[in-house]
């Protein structure tokens, strides 16, 4: 892990029309750990990963990304962060229509097409499937696949373009235990064997205090808590309490919100 931000977002603004999402979002990753981002739904978790790699842009305020702007980024550059920074969508957001190795295979498609052979392609694709326990089932369809194998391709086609960085969207939602352990225990994994950097988001505490080197709980629009797992389950903040608890808000607490 490195001690130098890899990320940082300052200052950062985001509204959907008169709903605020971001008032003031400051937050620093470092190179090498794994972030995981809590917080009630709606609090524009998922829009933080967004901004990131350009499918949403900022209102104001500052992201890098290893020291260069991605808000002010043209497409041509943007198409160089995606390369360095893979997401794994919340839905798994795999093709019905193609294989199991035509959809790990996509990412490569698309930003190697010219620079890799078909064999070195299946090659990149059976050593992802392998990472995460599915070896051989390429030929297979994601009809074929129950949820939690699902969510292990999508993660093998993140993991085939060699990202540097790893975005995890509530990776494991809609899973029984046995499979969101199994995902966690990936996560850990992968992040030992490949040395990147990740970004969890999820709703998780369970999760989220077993894979994380740091922890951020976003709330009103901003980071109210951050901190290792340990620094961030000894908070005094009643609202990070709360959530830790699953606790319904007090009265007043309610009143805060609704007029921030």
């Amino acid at each position: 892990m490195t001690t130098e931000p890899l990320i940082s977002f300052h200052g950062v603004k985001k509204a959907f029309g008169p709903k605020v999402i971001y008032r003031h979002l400051d937050l620093d990753v470092l190179g090498g750990e794994v972030l995981t981002i809590v917080g009630g739904s709606g609090v524009g978790k998922s829009v933080m990963l967004k901004m990131l790699i350009g499918l949403l842009p900022a209102d104001a305020g500052s992201i890098l990304f290893d020291g260069k702007e991605v808000t002010t980024m043209k497409e041509d550059d943007l198409a160089v962060v995606r390369q360095r920074i893979a997401m794994l969508f919340q839905s798994g957001a795999l093709f019905d229509s193609l294989s199991v190795a035509e959809n790990v295979a996509y990412g490569l498609e698309e930003h190697y097409h010219h620079k890799m052979s078909k064999e070195d392609m299946a090659d990149r694709v059976a050593w992802a499937l392998g990472l995460v326990d599915l070896p051989g089932i390429e030929a297979m369809r994601p009809s074929d696949l129950s949820g939690g194998m699902r969510k292990r391709v999508a993660l093998a086609r993140a993991i085939a373009v060699q990202p540097e960085v790893l975005l995890y969207d509530e990776p494991t939602t809609g899973l029984d235990p046995i499979n969101t352990a199994r995902v966690n225990h990936l996560i850990m994994g992968l992040q030992e064997r490949l040395n990147i950097t990740s970004i969890v988001v999820t709703h998780d505490m369970k999760s989220a205090f077993s894979i994380s080197d740091k922890v951020a709980m976003v709330h009103s629009g901003r980071i109210i808590a951050y901190g290792t797992v340990e620094e961030f389950q000894a908070s005094t903040d009643r609202r990070v309490a709360d959530f830790i608890e699953g606790r319904a808000p007090v009265k007043e607490d309610v009143e805060t919100l609704l007029n921030a």
